[in-house]
């Protein structure tokens, strides 16, 4: 049972609903609010013929652009040009008084006359390649401020006084930290162009970065050697969080992502509610270090102290980072003190709590091979054959009584893992799918990992076999991208499975749709999953996230599920305070169902809305979230009209990085992951 040390104090109570309160809205909401967003984009293009466009990127210190990189397709149709042109008039005519110039600066960002988009343009070449096996003579890295400039244009300033003194308060990263953590490479080696390539991924992919560039600056009077540069620049670090309730209830949180430039990460918060039955006083404390020298092992500590939660625990760990990465691990040691709430799936469904003690050790190793026997130099240069090992013990001094029938998910238990696995990835950059503007890195390839061990319990030994295949690409003819999953296993004894899964997931969204001086993307998600024989204390939910968007109930649950949902978001143009501001309508469909039932029998669970989302890519605040939803029939009489505003996590791609050896659980609760 794996708790993760949570961004916000919250209670485990499964009824709560994550975020911030949800409280119901009587009026009319239309019926097709996915149906409008998709007729507004029925006329949308795509932009074609590329035209060239004049290059702004800044970086004094490097030669012409003709010299340094190769030439760039710029994708810049008609309809751009003429927002270029439309924004630059504006801008213009604005500007002649003090009044309007502060209110264009408010509320615009000249994206338009931008290189950002073009620059990403470049996808499928890799811009390195030409400097291939020529030596490093020297690594510099430029800093940039948080707000105003970008890796594309590090001339562009600041508009505004609250950015200026933001820049002015933020603690850049140090030269040093990204020079001895950060790089895969050092001076004195020749140039690799793939190694370069997924270095400037990580940076990016690294949550104290905005943006990352590296840039080959080639000697013109020896062209053996190369001199490269570093263009970095940082997010607003300092995370603020809380609030009071009254004299005898209030919370503070305060995170620092960056603490001193060093590229730790700093968490400490507290909470008082005066009113609690048995603890009125919490806190938690969290420092993290990312890549400890040129080790790339991250090493974190915390501390977790509150009402149903108490965790110390310790972690070490280093991922598969590129496919460069030969070696892969981690370790965890943990003790848990919790007030658990499981949901009982009895006659009358009910949720069961008791005190939960137990200690933790995980252990996984994984080591990756190169598949140099392959006359393909393609899958020599991305593909990966990994072996790993895991092993993991759970020892419990608190729980409820174990029978071989009744609780068995808290035995004392040895689990031994091994895995054989391939991956083949690489990435392809991207805008405005899960950001607002960043450079996005979209995985593609596939993967196929085969998972077999065994468990040591109280009551026996049994087996446990898993095989899991993910695929995901762009398709032909600029058709949008597609991920696809499959996942089963689960443990044997003779003649019997026990915790079985099957699950399939497929997600899709649609190339960038261009309308007016706006963008819109479509997104599908579809998920089916079953349990076979799962234990009665576990259960899989439709809620939220799981399926129906918005929606909570103790009812959504069982043992069996299919969703589809469907979400259209538009991008627009305007820019309040550095925040970019998307429009969102959703529609979502669920079935759930426990195992004496039929699945598609069942009533179809069902969800529309729409709403907003407001986010500042230069800061590590969450995505700011308002949704309006209709859910016509949620079990348990809840009011059809429910109104939303929170704190969203940016959403993740799905990655074909290779990772420990582990227990398809794929939703279940009440589980250990």
């Amino acid at each position: 049972m794996k708790q993760p040390l949570p961004r916000r104090f919250s209670h485990t109570d499964p009824t709560r609903q994550s975020g911030w309160s949800v409280w119901p809205v009587f009026g009319w909401v239309p019926l097709a609010v996915c149906g409008l967003l998709f007729a507004l984009t029925a006329r949308a293009q795509v932009p074609t013929a590329p035209a060239k466009a004049r290059r702004i990127d800044s970086i004094r210190t490097i030669p012409p652009p003709e010299i340094v990189t190769p030439k760039l397709p710029v994708a810049r149709d008609s309809s751009r040009i003429r927002d270029s042109l439309f924004y630059t008039n504006l801008k213009r005519r604005m500007e002649k008084r003090g009044l309007t110039r502060d209110l264009y600066n408010f509320l615009f960002r000249d994206v338009y006359n931008s290189r950002a988009n073009q620059e990403v343009s470049k996808i499928d070449e890799n811009p390195f390649a030409e400097f291939e096996g020529r030596v490093i003579r020297s690594i510099k890295v430029r800093r940039l401020a948080v707000f105003g400039p970008s890796v594309y244009d590090t001339l562009r300033k600041s508009d505004n006084w609250f950015e200026r003194v933001g820049n002015r308060l933020h603690a850049d990263t140090r030269e040093g930290v990204i020079k001895r953590s950060f790089l895969l490479f050092r001076e004195g080696e020749s140039i690799d162009p793939e190694k370069l390539r997924n270095n400037e991924r990580l940076l990016r992919t690294a949550n104290i970065f905005h943006d990352a560039r590296i840039v080959v600056i080639p000697e013109r009077l020896d062209p053996r050697v190369v001199d490269v540069l570093i263009l970095t620049q940082d997010v607003w670090s300092l995370i603020p969080d809380g609030g009071v309730g009254g004299l005898t209830n209030f919370q503070l949180n305060l995170e620092q992502r960056n603490f001193r430039g060093l590229a730790h990460s700093f968490t400490n918060g507290i909470r008082f509610d005066g009113n609690a039955p048995y603890q009125r006083f919490e806190f938690l404390s969290r420092y993290r270090i990312p890549y400890i020298g040129k080790t790339f092992i991250t090493g974190e500590a915390g501390v977790l102290w509150l009402r149903d939660q108490k965790i110390a625990s310790i972690d070490l760990y280093r991922p598969f980072l590129t496919p460069e990465s030969k070696w892969a691990g981690a370790f965890r040691l943990s003790y848990n003190a919790l007030r658990n709430r499981v949901f009982l799936r009895t006659g009358s469904d009910s949720t069961l709590v008791f005190p939960l003690n137990f200690s933790q050790a995980d252990l996984w190793v994984g080591r990756a091979f190169k598949l140099n026997f392959i006359n393909n130099a393609e899958l020599q240069r991305r593909a990966r054959l990994i072996l790993a090992a895991r092993i993991s013990d759970y020892n419990y001094t608190q729980r409820p009584e174990v029978t071989p029938d009744t609780n068995q998910l808290y035995q004392n238990s040895r689990s031994v893992l091994f895995s054989l696995g391939f991956t083949n990835r690489d990435y392809r950059r991207d805008l405005l799918i899960y950001g607002f503007g960043r450079t996005e890195d979209v995985p593609i390839g596939y993967l196929a990992q085969l998972v077999s061990g065994y468990e040591s319990t109280e009551f026996g030994r049994r087996t446990y076999m898993a095989l899991k295949l993910a695929r995901g690409a762009y398709l032909n003819k600029n058709r949008g991208y597609l991920y696809t999953l499959a996942n089963f296993g689960g443990y044997f004894r003779p003649g019997k499975v026990e915790q079985g899964i099957l699950s399939l997931e497929s997600n899709y969204f649609s190339p960038l749709l261009g309308w007016g001086k706006s963008n819109f993307r479509h997104f599908i998600n579809v998920r089916y999953t079953v349990g076979i024989n799962r234990f009665n204390n576990e259960y899989i939910s439709i809620s939220n996230q799981n399926g129906i968007i918005g929606a909570s109930s103790d009812l959504l649950r069982g043992t069996k599920r299919f969703t589809f949902g469907v979400e259209s978001v538009f991008f627009s143009p305007f820019n309040v305070i550095g925040f970019r501001v998307a429009m969102f309508g959703f529609s979502t469909f669920g079935l759930v169902s426990s195992t004496n039932k039929t699945l598609f029998n069942g009533p179809l669970y069902q969800g529309y809305g729409l709403g907003f989302r407001l986010r500042n890519e230069n800061l590590t605040f969450n995505t700011v979230q308002f949704r309006l939803g209709w859910y016509p029939n949620l079990p348990g009489n809840r009011p059809p009209f429910r109104l939303e505003f929170s704190g969203e996590t940016p959403l993740r791609f799905n990655d074909f990085n290779f990772d420990r050896p582990e227990y398809r659980s794929d939703g279940f609760e009440n589980n250990k992951l």
